[in-house]
Parts: structure tokens; C-alpha cells; sequence
């Protein structure tokens, strides 16, 4: 029985992946600071070593360095957020075999630690099934798909869909893939790697509403060190991560107007210079970029450079809405299910009549992203068997409509009564639960379209995310 340590100081954490990994057949360790876990190592060799990159005492890095020292054989992994992307490829250098981001998926560690194990052995890697996608192996290897993420579909818009990316996957041409939130932009974005030339070399994706206004060129293109306050080493960009293959820019309407002017002159010469650097750095890069709103109107009101518009717009696929594809909705669900009963080690033998029904009818303002999570919610909620309207949230069942549903600013869809939070007992959480409010109200409102909820709340991006974040996580300790 392979033995794994897990290194995290999230307790909670350390006891999901713990019971999830011992189900799995591994035999499980943990230890909850960088140093008892150097310490645990050294009284016992492990075969895999799972460890949080930030901990409270010693962080990822140095913890790598140390168990590389004492065993340099062992496969380690580094579990990191999305912001440390740069650090991550830092760590696969000095010898960490992978990284995988947060949120864990739990496919998608199994599939690491056993692409790790038959590394260390000699042996074939096993094909990955994950659905996380930012491993970096896979962002260097072929071996997701992104019809792995999601099913392909049968209907005529989906059927449509796919012509479009058989058509222009072998090209170099630049992509703008439109979709609302949730139809699965970053999907079709690796499908269309997958299928180019380029699909045995990196695939990155960004968020551009994750990057702050002020550290964006950074993120982008590097620095150097003392080009800034803060930059304290020489730092990679992710065009140097992506080089050679694509890099995908999501809600890319957010970058500050300064950057998109940089960035058309990195795409037009293929070269870039790091912030505070003066040597030029070639880079051979295809860029897929993707927007929930039209970068016509966008550029037509100032919002977003002109000329980068019509770079970018060498092919454009819009991604249709879920409600538009209803044909594959069982397809969708059958295989939603499936997944989240390996994920849960549980047995769903499907759903009852009456709850694909109410799917059928139902509008998905959050398309792929909201069924996914209905049906993983109802099947955390259902003991075993089949699935039924009880595992269902109430706007699938009291407020389902068989035409699209008014999120106007005029609408008085609420929760209903049993859905309503308790009284808080102090001041801070009373705040908390009203602007969570707020902001729920504001996204439906506009769809769900978080960037011009953002606007619509006078708040940026970042700010938007860190509040619903905070609202969470206060709902965590309750």
C-alpha cells in the first residue's frame, strides 16, 4: 500500500483529502505545519508528499528543498491557489513533480498522485481523467481533453459549436469566444488546443478580473527585481509560461487600457520586454480570448482598445446558453451525476421523471457551471437512489418558467420563507448577510455577468470576488 503524506494547515482539509485517499486505497499521514511534516518524513519514508504551498511557518518551497534533500526520489506536490501560478512552474523546477490548484477536485489529485507513482517507477503514466485543468503537466502534456470537462452534446447548436472549433483549431488565427457565464469558455478554449499544433506544449488560462489594475503588466509580462515596491526577485510573466503554446485570457474587457496597448504590441512583434527590463524577450504565443460581453460595444464606448479588437478578432465563436440546447440537458445530467458519484464514492441511479422536468424547464441563468453544482448539491442531499425534487434549491422548483426568467431590475423573485437567514447576533455578521444580499440581487439582475455587476456596485472585479469570499467563509465558522 502506497504510503502518502498530506501537509496542509487546514485541518478540515488534511481530514477530507485523508478519508478521500485512504477510500482510494492509500495509506494516509498528516501533519499541519512545514516543519512536523519535515519531521514526520524523516522518522518515515513516504511515497508521495501532498503539500499546501503556503503554511504557517516554512511555505512550499522550502519544505520541497528539505524532502528533496533527505529522499530525493519522492514525488511531491504542490497544492496552490490560482495567484501563485508563476510560483508553482518555480517549484516543478526545483523538483516538485506537480501542483494542483485550489479548489481540489478529488479525480483530479488521485490522478496526479498516480501519474507521480508511475513516474517514480518507470512505468507509463496512466491516462488523466481530472477535471481541474491547471496542473501544469497538463498544460504541457495532451492529456486532457476539454470534452473531458464537460460533455460534448448532441443538439444542433452544440453539434454547430464544434464544426467552428474543427474548423479553426488547426490554424493559428486569434479566437474571441463569447458565452455568458458558465457556458464553458475555458473548455472550448482547451478543446481548441487540444486539437492545434500546439497541444504538446503549455495551455494557461487567466481570469483578467483577478488581476489588479496595478500588478497586471506584471502578472503578464514579468519584472524585474527593484522595478517596483515589493519586487523583490526577478519574476517570470505568463507569456514566458505559455510560451510555445496558447494562453487564454478570460474576461479580458477588464485589462487596463495601458496593458491592452502593451499587449497589442507583444502579439504584433512577438516580443515583450519584463516591467523595469530593457532586453527584449521573443515569445511564440497563440492568444484565445474570451468575453461575456460584445468588444464591439465595448471598444465603440472607450471601454477597450479598437486596434487589439481587431487583432484579436481573426475568428470569433459565440457559445450558446444552456437554455438554447435543452436536447442535451439529460445527456448533461446523466453525466453531471456520474462524476459526483465517484467524487462522493456513492450510488445515484439517476433521476426521478418529475426533476428532469423541472431541468427541461428550468432557464440555467449560470448555464454549465449552475447544473453542474445543482446536481452535485442534490446529490449530496439524496441518501441513495434515485435523485427527487427534494435535493433540489428553490428557484428549480418554485421558479421555474417555461420562458426566460425576468432578473430585471423590476423583479421581485425572493427566497422563499424557509430559505431565509437567521437573525444575526451581532453587527459585523448583519452586515455581511445584507451586502451578500445586495450583491446576489445585483447578479441576477444583470445575469450573472460579474463584470457589470462589479460595475453596477461601484466595486471592482477583485473587491466583488473578496466579498462573496468573505461572506463564505463567515458562513464556515457558523
Amino acid at each position: 500500500m502506497k504510503q502518502i503524506l498530506i501537509i496542509d494547515d487546514d485541518m478540515d482539509m488534511c481530514n477530507l483529502l485523508s478519508r478521500f485517499l485512504n477510500r482510494k486505497g492509500f495509506e494516509t499521514a498528516m501533519a499541519f505545519t512545514g516543519n512536523k511534516g519535515l519531521a514526520k518524513f524523516k522518522e518515515k519514508t513516504f511515497d508521495v508528499v501532498l503539500c499546501d504551498f503556503r503554511l504557517g511557518d516554512i511555505d512550499g518551497r522550502e519544505v520541497l528543498s528539505q524532502l528533496k534533500a533527505i529522499h530525493p526520489s519522492v514525488v511531491v506536490i504542490i497544492i496552490t491557489g490560482y495567484s501563485d501560478i508563476k510560483m508553482a512552474v518555480d517549484v516543478i523546477r526545483q523538483g516538485a513533480f506537480d501542483y494542483i490548484s485550489k479548489p481540489l477536485i478529488p479525480d483530479e489529485v488521485v490522478n496526479v498522485i498516480n501519474r507521480g507513482l508511475a513516474q517514480a517507477s518507470g512505468e507509463n503514466a496512466p491516462t488523466h481523467h481530472g477535471t481541474n485543468g491547471n496542473s501544469l503537466a497538463r498544460q504541457k502534456g495532451s492529456t486532457t481533453a476539454g470534452s473531458q470537462e464537460f460533455m460534448k452534446g448532441t443538439s444542433a447548436p452544440t453539434l454547430a459549436l464544434y464544426q467552428q472549433i474543427d474548423l479553426v483549431a488547426p490554424t493559428n488565427y486569434s479566437v474571441i469566444l463569447y458565452g455568458e457565464s458558465g457556458t464553458g469558455k475555458e473548455v472550448m478554449a482547451k478543446t481548441i488546443h487540444q486539437k492545434s499544433n500546439r497541444s504538446n506544449q503549455p495551455f494557461v488560462a487567466v481570469d483578467c478580473g483577478t488581476l489588479s489594475r496595478e500588478l497586471a503588466a506584471s502578472e503578464l509580462f514579468g519584472h524585474m527585481k527593484g522595478s517596483f515596491t515589493g519586487a523583490l526577485a526577478d519574476k517570470e510573466g505568463i507569456f514566458e509560461v505559455a510560451n510555445g503554446g496558447t494562453l487564454f485570457l478570460d474576461e479580458v474587457a477588464n485589462l487596463p487600457l495601458d496593458v491592452q496597448a502593451t499587449l497589442l504590441r507583444v502579439i504584433q512583434e512577438r516580443k515583450f520586454k519584463r516591467v523595469g527590463g530593457n532586453k527584449d524577450l521573443p515569445t511564440d504565443v497563440r492568444v484565445l480570448v474570451a468575453s461575456n460581453e460584445n468588444l464591439q460595444k465595448a471598444y465603440q464606448q472607450g471601454k477597450f482598445r479598437e486596434d487589439l479588437y481587431h487583432r484579436f478578432n481573426e475568428f470569433s465563436i459565440a457559445i450558446p446558453p444552456l437554455r438554447e440546447r435543452r436536447e442535451d440537458i439529460p445527456m448533461f445530467a446523466d453525466f453531471f451525476l456520474k462524476k459526483t458519484s465517484e467524487e462522493l464514492n456513492k450510488e445515484m441511479t439517476g433521476f426521478d421523471t418529475e426533476v428532469l422536468e423541472l431541468f427541461l424547464n428550468y432557464n440555467w441563468p449560470g448555464n454549465l457551471r449552475e447544473f453542474r453544482n445543482v446536481v452535485r448539491r442534490a446529490a449530496l442531499l439524496t441518501q441513495s437512489g434515485k435523485i427527487n425534487s427534494n435535493g433540489l434549491p428553490w428557484e428549480i422548483i418554485g421558479g421555474v418558467q417555461s420562458t426566460p426568467l425576468n432578473y430585471g431590475s423590476n423583479s421581485t423573485t425572493s427566497a422563499p420563507e424557509h430559505m431565509a437567514v437567521a437573525e444575526p447576533a451581532d453587527l459585523k455578521t448583519a452586515s455581511l448577510n445584507a451586502e451578500y444580499e445586495t450583491i446576489m440581487n445585483v447578479l441576477k439582475d444583470v445575469k450573472y455577468n460579474k463584470s457589470k455587476a462589479a460595475e453596477k456596485l461601484n466595486i471592482d472585479r477583485k473587491t466583488l470576488y473578496n466579498k462573496i469570499r468573505a461572506f463564505e467563509d463567515s458562513q464556515k465558522t457558523v
